[in-house]
C-alpha cells in the first residue's frame, strides 16, 4: 500500500527543487468513519511539493469517486471526486502567519494521508440523488395509502381545505393592485 509519508530529511533533499507527486492510493478506511460511504475507488493524487527551511507546501489534486446511497431510493450513486487543494505543513519551531489552515509537523514525519482522508470526508454531501427513480434496486416510491411527493408537484397542488384561503389572498392582491 502506498503511503504519502516522508521524513523531514527525505523532503530536505528536494529543498528548492522539483518534488512531484503522482500516486494512486487506497483510502478504504474512511468507510469506517462515515458508514454512508459504500465504496471508495482508488484515488489519484497528482501535484507537487514546495520545500523550504520553515515549511512544506503541497499543491495537489485528488481524483476518484465514492459510492453513496441515494437519499430517495437507497440505490448506489457514484459521486465523482475532483478536488484541488494546497496544504502547508510547518516544520518544528517555525512561525508562519497566514489565514489558511496549516498543520504543525509532530516528530520527524510529514504524512499527507490524514489530510487526504479529511478532505474526502468533507466532500460527502448531506444528500445524494440518483437519476433513475425506477431502478430495480430502488426503494418503493409508493405503497398502500402513501406515495413520495416531489417538491415540484407539491407546490402546484392546493389542499382542498385551504382553497378558500387561497381565494382570499387572490382577492386581496387584485384589490390592492387597483
Amino acid at each position: 500500500m502506498i503511503q504519502l509519508k516522508w521524513t523531514l530529511s527525505q523532503l530536505q533533499k528536494y529543498r528548492n527543487k522539483d518534488f512531484q507527486i503522482d500516486e494512486i492510493i487506497r483510502v478504504d478506511e474512511i468507510k469506517e468513519i462515515d458508514q454512508t460511504i459504500r465504496e471508495v475507488s482508488p484515488m489519484h493524487i497528482k501535484g507537487r511539493g514546495d520545500i523550504d527551511s520553515t515549511k512544506v507546501t503541497f499543491h495537489f489534486k485528488i481524483e476518484g469517486h465514492l459510492v453513496l446511497p441515494c437519499s430517495r431510493t437507497l440505490v448506489d450513486v457514484k459521486l465523482p471526486i475532483n478536488v484541488e487543494t494546497t496544504e502547508t505543513f510547518l516544520l518544528q519551531g517555525s512561525e508562519y502567519v497566514t489565514e489558511e489552515e496549516v498543520y504543525q509537523v509532530k516528530g520527524d514525519i510529514v504524512d499527507l494521508m490524514p489530510v487526504i482522508r479529511e478532505i474526502l470526508l468533507l466532500e460527502v454531501p448531506l444528500q445524494v440523488f440518483c437519476e433513475d427513480l425506477n431502478h430495480e434496486d430502488a426503494a418503493p416510491q409508493s405503497g398502500n395509502d402513501w406515495e413520495v411527493i416531489r417538491e415540484e408537484s407539491q407546490s402546484k397542488k392546493i389542499d382542498p381545505r385551504l382553497a378558500g384561503l387561497a381565494k382570499f389572498f387572490d382577492e386581496n392582491n387584485s384589490s390592492s393592485e387597483s
